[in-house]
């Protein structure tokens, strides 16, 4: 750590950290506008970074906690197999698998030096979630996948471009064994895009203040976040603190749910993370790498310090962990690992909720901790293959201070849901209805935020169906006497009126007039229901929320 911070001028210090920020947006915007897949740039389901030429976390783009926590192994994988050395102006990286420093195959990572004068002096990366990169569904999410081999494509760290010029040995494998492959070219093109944004502006930077005299600035902005953090960490009292959840099950074994425990240790400016305790690794591919872990507990320590200290990996430098090998957060290769989001969130939720009680003030109720996907695929009205994917919230947990939000992404993940017309352009699908779950939400002084019902009509054809839920056996739970919040659910009927309830996960078929209808999660409600202002209880009743 660099001890002296006074050398600096403290304006230029700020213009620069803020500038980096904006870098990192403008990258992210990039990535947005130009890619192709509707979970992208409907679905926001993309992010962008700067890093130290050493790999630490520079600045952040506002997108997903869960991308910019796993862009870190990504790039220190990247610079393992490519050193600084070997890597020239021009050049760009690329990585997915989750054993070699990914998170799961879906998010591509891209990764490209920074150059001025020859002296290399930054990174530029960028995290897309590819509509499909092949396997045994549509969309590349299985939830019944029992073997990495069987979600897709796996790319170990690969030297994507050289001086400008697309490595097409990797782009003509890549095309081959993806079902997109027009998309998956428009998503990579936009990442390729966004770092090269990235690269102009901080060249730029290096053209105003010099390259020796910014990476200097970087040094320092990341040990002043170090500092901050520890800082508010030695506010918390010391002491060790548990907590456990569970998650429905495996996508395997559907009568089992799956162990998260979690001790949280915090002694002298460390925040240490154990999860002895936890399931062993799973069946299925709820199973969660190391990264992913890491992202859970990066997004904690934000939430649950001071959120004016400037994000970089200065924060995150307090953090250490005990993962157990062949455990839920640390399996063995080759589990699978495609649904690591939703243990990803459950994880996060058990992180802050273990700190509850001594921190009531920062820690709300739990939120529904489930993020719904829902991917179809088929051939639409033109012949044409598409693949379509809906990322669905649930609502946010009450505080001390308020209701949860109804239907928003929270624990690490902030996607936006898909509009209706953004699916029924691409699919020959219906959306009969998109709606708020009345009562979902617990009850309280302060309601949980409600879940989104939404119902799908099959118009044509065969469709594939792939449902990844959670929080169909598990509620949200309440804090402070509140109530806790209404469960997920899921259920088919078919054309002929026959109905299946999902077991919160399914791959299955759907056929012309099949109908699907989800149901997410609510929040968990804050403080005893009958201390509710009669004024929010009108409210409640006058908007629909609850039914009385």
């Amino acid at each position: 750590m660099n001890n002296d911070l006074t050398e600096i001028d403290p304006i230029t210090l700020e213009v620069v950290r803020n500038k980096l920020v904006s870098v990192a947006d403008e990258m992210q915007l990039t990535l947005l506008r130009s890619s192709f897949s509707p979970i992208v740039k409907e679905g926001l389901d993309a992010s962008a970074s700067l890093f130290t030429t050493s790999g630490e976390t520079l600045s952040q783009s506002c997108s997903i906690p869960i991308h910019l926590a796993t862009l870190i192994p990504a790039v220190a994988a990247m610079l393992r197999k490519y050193p600084l050395s070997d890597m020239h102006d021009g050049d760009a990286f690329i990585l997915n698998d989750p054993y070699t420093g990914g998170t799961h195959l879906p998010d591509i990572a891209v990764m490209m030096p920074i150059f001025h004068q020859g002296r290399p002096v930054a990174l530029s990366a960028a995290m897309t979630h590819h509509g499909d990169v092949g396997g045994m569904t549509p969309g590349s999410l299985p939830t019944n996948a029992t073997e990495i081999f069987q979600e897709g494509l796996r790319i170990p760290p690969l030297r994507l471009m050289s001086g400008g010029i697309y490595n097409e040995t990797f782009i003509a494998l890549a095309r081959q064994n993806v079902r997109l492959p027009d998309a998956f070219m428009g998503d990579l093109n936009a990442q390729v895009a966004a770092c090269t944004v990235g690269v102009r502006r901080v060249r730029e930077l290096c053209d105003q203040y010099g390259a020796q005299s910014l990476t200097g600035i970087f040094a320092t902005l990341l040990d002043r976040s170090e500092q901050m953090t520890r800082s508010v960490l030695r506010t918390i009292p010391e002491g060790t603190y548990e907590y456990v959840d569970y998650l429905d099950n495996d996508g395997i074994e559907l009568d089992k749910p799956v162990i998260i425990k979690v001790a949280v240790t915090v002694r002298d400016g460390w925040f240490d993370v154990d999860f002895s305790g936890t399931s062993p690794q799973v069946k299925g591919p709820f199973n969660c790498v190391e990264s992913g872990v890491q992202a859970a507990a990066y997004f904690a320590v934000r939430a649950l310090t001071d959120p004016s200290i400037p994000t970089n990996a200065g924060c995150f430098r307090p953090v250490r962990f005990n993962l157990p090998a062949g455990s839920l957060v640390n399996p063995v290769e080759p589990a699978p690992v495609n649904a690591r989001t939703s243990t990803i969130k459950r994880i996060t939720g058990s992180i802050i909720g273990a700190l509850a009680g001594v921190l009531p003030e920062r820690v709300p109720a739990s939120s529904a901790g489930e993020m719904l996907v829902v991917a179809f695929g088929g051939l639409n009205r033109e012949g044409k293959r598409f693949i379509s994917g809906e990322l669905i919230a649930g609502g946010s947990g009450a505080c001390n201070e308020g209701d949860g939000v109804d239907v928003i992404e929270t624990d690490a993940t902030n996607c936006m849901n898909l509009p209706v017309e953004a699916l029924e352009m691409e699919a020959p699908i219906r959306v009969l209805r998109s709606m708020l779950v009345p009562d979902s939400g617990g009850q309280g002084q302060y309601r949980g935020g409600l879940g989104l019902a939404r119902e799908y009509e099959i118009l044509e054809g065969e469709v594939s169906l792939t449902y990844r839920g959670e929080r169909h056996s598990s509620s949200a739970r309440g804090l402070a006497g509140g109530g806790d919040g209404g469960r997920a659910a899921g259920t088919i009927t078919k054309a002929n009126g026959d109905t299946v309830e999902i077991p919160s996960k399914i791959v299955t078929k759907l056929n012309k007039g099949d109908r699907l209808l989800v149901r997410t999660a609510g929040g968990g409600g804050w403080g005893a229901s009958t201390d509710r202002d009669d004024a929010a209880r009108l409210g409640d009743l006058a908007g629909g929320k609850v039914l009385g």
